[in-house]
């Protein structure tokens, strides 16, 4: 009986509306739903395996279509982790490997958020201007409070969090860690597994050389 008489109000509902609002409120579609692959980021470490992240759009809308789009540019493919700190975190991004660079697209607004810098989240590395993430992040190995609400949380690692336990440490690393790949889920990259000198560093730069203002 709920079910007629609520189909009821709904037919006389329609039938009040003028003509053309009736047209279109058969015609518009609703409104697509995003595949859940399509926010989870995967990262394959030269330390053993794949990392599974999930991203947070809600959260960090920009922080996260930038990191997406530089993932589907390969941008990521090969970058080193160039500084990494014990019982802090591992700090990646930077195609030079020296912590100065970045990518061509212009910098980011901050999306300072309440999600709290615990262990396995991902937040954007910056210099010292609030508005200056561009492409590198980090990956935050214990619970560092004094990050929150001054760096954007655009997610957290649900999977392989081991495989970034192993990163090689160092500022910069002797031998550092690299990603071999990062795909979104939704584009269905099979993993690229690490070989025996996927750890061996290629990086034309010495420890004089490392300047690295883009830290958290």
């Amino acid at each position: 009986m709920l079910r007629k008489f609520l189909l009821t109000i709904s037919a006389l509902f329609l039938a009040s509306l003028p003509v053309h609002a009736q047209e279109a409120s058969e015609q518009t579609p609703a409104p697509a739903s995003v595949p859940a692959e399509e926010n989870i980021l995967y990262l394959d470490l030269s330390t053993g395996g794949r990392v599974t992240i999930q991203l947070y759009p809600a959260m960090a809308p920009n922080h996260v279509e930038r990191i997406k789009t530089l993932t589907r540019q390969s941008f990521y493919d090969g970058i080193i982790f160039h500084r990494v700190i014990e019982g802090f975190m591992a700090q990646t991004g930077d195609p030079t490997g020296t912590g100065t660079g970045g990518s061509e697209l212009p910098d980011l607004k901050a999306e300072f958020g309440q999600f709290p810098h615990v262990r396995g989240v991902v937040s954007m590395a910056r210099a010292q201007s609030e508005d200056s993430a561009n492409s590198q992040f980090f990956i935050v190995f214990y619970p560092r409070f004094s990050l929150d609400k001054n760096y954007t949380v655009f997610g957290r690692v649900t999977g392989g969090m081991e495989y970034v336990d192993a990163i090689e440490r160092g500022e910069p690393p002797v031998n550092p860690s690299r990603i071999l790949q990062a795909s979104i889920a939704a584009d269905n990259k099979p993993p690229v597994l690490p070989s025996a000198l996927d750890n061996v560093s290629e990086t034309p730069f010495s420890v004089e050389d490392l300047n690295a203002p883009i830290n958290p």
